[in-house]
Parts: C-alpha cells; structure tokens; sequence
C-alpha cells in the first residue's frame, strides 16, 4: 500500500507553507538572518513539538517565522517543502500564506510574493509540480487590518488563486471577516476558510452564509449537526480534513477515533491534507497511510480521495485533464 499511495499523484488542497520549515532549514535561515533561537539544538525544537491546542501550536508557529526576511528566506522555504511533497507523489500544492504575520515584522509583501513566485515557477518547470497561492487572513487580528492588506495586494491580486482564514479559531468568528470577503467577492477572488477545528458549527454556517465559501478547511465539527451534514452534501462543499494535525493538536484523542470514516459515509465530499507537516508528523504520504492503518482502507477509497482532490483545486481544466490521466494510469482504469 505504501507503494502505491506513493504513485498516487496527490493533490494537497489544505497546507500553510509556512507550516512547512523543517527545524534543519529554521537553523540555516536563523544563521544566515542572525536570528537567536531560543532552541539549543535541532532535538530541542523536535521536542518542543508536543502540543495541547491549536494556540499552543500557534506560539511556535509564529515563532520560526522570525527567520524568514528576504526573498531568497521564501524561497527556500517553498522549495524545500515542493521538493518533498513531489519525492511523495504530490502533483499540486495549494498553499495558505500569512501576510499579516510578516508584515507585522516589517517583511513586505512584495518580499512574501517575489520569492514564494519564483519557487512556484522552478517548481513547475523542473519538478512538474503545479501550485495555488491562499492569502490567508489571520483571524486574531481585527478585519480591519485584514480588509487593509487585501487593499494594499491590488498589484497582486491577479495571481491570487483564492483568499482563507487562518489562526486562532475560539472566539474568531467567521462573521468578523463578512465584510472583507465580500470585497473579496467583489474582486472576484475565491474565498475558503478554517472553521470546525476547533470552533463550534456555528461556525461552519458562518463561513458558508457570511463569507460565501467554496471549501471548509478542516470542518470535521459538522457532524454535530445532521441538517448541516445535509446542507454540505447537497451542496458538494469540500472539507479539507487534516488528520495527522487534528491528532497532533487534540482535535480528536487518535487516529482510530477520527470522523473521516463518518465523513465519507455521509457522503460528504472530503480531502486528505497535511496542514502543517513540520509540525504534525508528516507530509501527504504519512497522512494517506496513517488514514489506511487506522481505517483499512484499500485502493479505491484513495482513489476516490484523489479524484475528489482534483476536482475541487484552482487549476486549469487542461491540468485537471493530465491530473484525471495520471490518476487513471495509477488506478488501472
């Protein structure tokens, strides 16, 4: 099985790039930016990693950050991360970045965007990886900050394939956001968002009415309510369900306990994705055989997995064509 999840070509709807800094590159980043680290060794950042909440991971989280600075710092983030996900069979990676978080350092987004472009670029034309960019709003910090930064990406906005909702979700309703993703409506920008994480359904409802979604990044709370179940597969509303960060960050006790079984025998349109891979104990092929061990699922049910991947990522219908071919060759069918 693990063969055969590793030629799946894996399309990865739900994943923070800078969520993606292996300790050894947050080591190399801080020296080469003069960063102090409050870790001693590359051991003591891996043990750090022993999360209660999504807030405790957040702490560390915006932490490393403290060594990206300069475009060349983003591009190596990006590329280190593309050149893993593509040894794993990942094909398209759909990418949430956090603005916010560094502009509040001082790191423009000119900076962000010029060397996250030219990794996207490289990793297009010599890996045949194709991607999506997310700019994510962070939902701790006022609207009005948010609603700012989207004004300010007018230069980029073209190259933005959706904008999300990212953060601390307790006490973050989607609902503080309505009038910043309804400039994004009006742009023309696709919207996702985080809700059922950590949230309560309400929440899911929100983002769905208020902020006019097409994908609910984690959503694994809406089981809680049958008619909203309904609503989500009448729809065709994708979940982007991250399992291995959902054990990592108590959202479920275990893998064995998680709702995705459920998920899928409601009927609900579901994919499988990393999150944050640095920090949750693996990548998109650790995420698929962890799903397989815990639930036994065989072939035909990461096949679907994969389809339903495709079918809901910003891409072309010519690369979802090549995407449908791959899959099909791997499939036998």
């Amino acid at each position: 099985m693990h063969e055969f999840l590793k030629r799946l070509p894996k399309v990865e709807l739900h994943l923070h790039i800078e969520g993606t800094l292996e300790p050894e590159l947050l080591f190399t980043l801080a020296e080469r930016n003069g960063v102090m680290l409050p870790y001693a060794s590359i051991e003591d950042v891996y043990a750090a990693y022993d999360f209660s909440d999504l807030q405790s991971f957040l702490d560390i989280y915006y932490q490393g950050m403290s060594v990206l600075q300069k475009p060349e710092d983003f591009y190596a983030l990006a590329m280190d991360y593309f050149r893993r996900a593509s040894d794993e069979g990942v094909v398209h990676v759909e990418m949430h970045f956090d603005p916010q978080a560094h502009i509040s350092r001082g790191v423009g987004l000119s900076t962000i965007l010029e060397g996250l472009s030219l990794a996207r670029q490289e990793a297009e034309s010599e890996l045949g990886l194709s991607s999506a960019l997310i700019m994510a709003f962070l939902r701790d910090r006022p609207a009005a900050e948010a609603m700012q930064v989207l004004e300010s990406a007018k230069p980029y906005w073209d190259i933005l394939d959706a904008v999300g909702l990212d953060s601390a979700e307790k006490g973050n309703p989607p609902e503080k956001f309505s009038e910043v993703f309804g400039r994004a409506k009006q742009i023309g920008i696709p919207r996702v968002a985080h809700a059922g994480e950590e949230g309560p359904v309400d929440y899911i409802y929100q983002a769905l009415d208020l902020l006019d979604v097409c994908r609910i990044d984690h959503g694994v709370q809406c089981l809680q309510d049958p008619a909203l179940v309904e609503r989500l597969r009448h729809q065709g509303t994708v979940l982007t369900v991250c399992p291995l960060s959902n054990v990592r960050l108590k959202v479920v006790e275990s893998m064995q306990a998680h709702p995705l079984p459920q998920l899928l025998d409601a009927g609900l349109v579901v994919t499988i994705n990393s999150d944050d891979p640095a920090y949750f104990g693996g990548g998109m092929l650790a995420n698929f055989m962890a799903c397989h061990q815990a639930f036994g699922w065989q072939e035909a049910v990461f096949c679907k997995l994969a389809a339903n991947a495709i079918d809901n990522a910003f891409m072309g219908e010519v690369r979802k064509a090549q995407l449908y071919k791959q899959l099909k060759k791997v499939a036998g069918y």
